[in-house]
């Protein structure tokens, strides 16, 4: 009988996790107040009740149009803009992902890594980038929909906000396809055995900057997954957040700033958090013997 392969999986928030924000700069490239768009009007409309992303998705419908600053915007214009981000990814990526993969494959046998997107930001951007499209087995992210597939954007058609984003590690847990789950989103609620799950939630490492990845930090700490933050040091308010948010309550395992590099601390740690799982499977299956 061949031996079953293993999965570890690497789950990544998008925007200033992987890249400076992405929707700030599709709407500076357009000529939006990206000052006033995030610290007022989106403001005004979380006071309100909205949450977050669904306050600036609204925000975003409404600039769309003839006429209006973002024009007749559509998913293929979205993930063009994509196209444009590959230049901006953080120290050390792509080759962060090059090196896993090798890692992996040259010292440990039957077993894989894969790399996921789960993301508050839009899904067309994200599949854009030819970077994300070469390492990434899926996305998830907010998506927007007109009239039919190529219309000018009216609608919200997914909303991915704070717990919304468990709903995906669970998909990732259970090996649900992307387009499963698209046409058939109860299939999540499905039960599945232990055995039957494809990436147990031990062999997940998840990846995240912001308040919006708290439940996903929370819940992967809580199943003997890994949770590591990402700030930017030179911002005061983003550093007093991670020791508030995330470092203080013990929600990730550890906070870094985002470069990727074999020689910084969270390029190091992530290949040295990949490496000790694949060696604890290797124990466990020695043990089952």
């Amino acid at each position: 009988m061949s031996q079953v392969t293993d999965i570890v999986a690497i789950i990544f928030d998008f925007d200033d996790t992987l890249l400076p924000d992405s929707t700030t700069k599709l709407l500076k490239s357009h000529g939006i107040d990206t000052d006033d768009f995030w610290g007022r009007q989106a403001r005004e409309l979380i006071l309100q009740g909205y949450d977050p992303p669904t306050a600036y998705l609204n925000l975003m419908l409404k600039n769309i149009g003839e006429g209006k600053p973002l024009g007749l915007l559509t998913n293929q214009k979205l993930y063009e803009f994509g196209s444009t981000l590959d230049g901006l990814f953080h120290e050390g990526l792509p080759q962060f992902f090059e090196d896993v993969w090798l890692e992996v494959k040259s010292k440990f046998k039957n077993i894989e890594v894969e790399f996921y997107i789960v993301s508050a930001g839009l899904q067309p951007v994200m599949e854009g980038s030819a970077i994300v499209r070469k390492y990434f087995r899926a996305v998830y992210g907010c998506q927007l929909a007109g009239d039919d597939e190529n219309g000018v954007l009216k609608y919200i058609k997914r909303c991915i906000t704070f717990t919304e984003k468990t709903r995906y590690l669970f998909e990732i847990n259970k090996g649900l396809d992307p387009s499963e789950s698209r046409t058939n989103p109860y299939l999540v609620n499905k039960s599945f055995t232990d055995t039957e799950r494809r990436i147990p939630f031990p062999n997940m490492i998840y990846v995240g900057d912001g308040i919006t990845d708290i439940p996903c930090f929370s819940m992967l700490q809580k199943f003997k997954g890994l949770a590591f933050g990402v700030f930017d040091p030179a911002k005061r308010d983003k550093a007093k957040q991670a020791l508030e948010e995330f470092l203080q309550p013990h929600r990730v395992t550890s906070m870094h700033a985002p470069r990727f590099t074999p020689n910084s601390e969270l390029g190091a740690m992530l290949r040295t958090a990949v490496a000790n799982r694949c060696l604890a499977i290797q124990l466990q299956r020695q043990v089952a013997l």
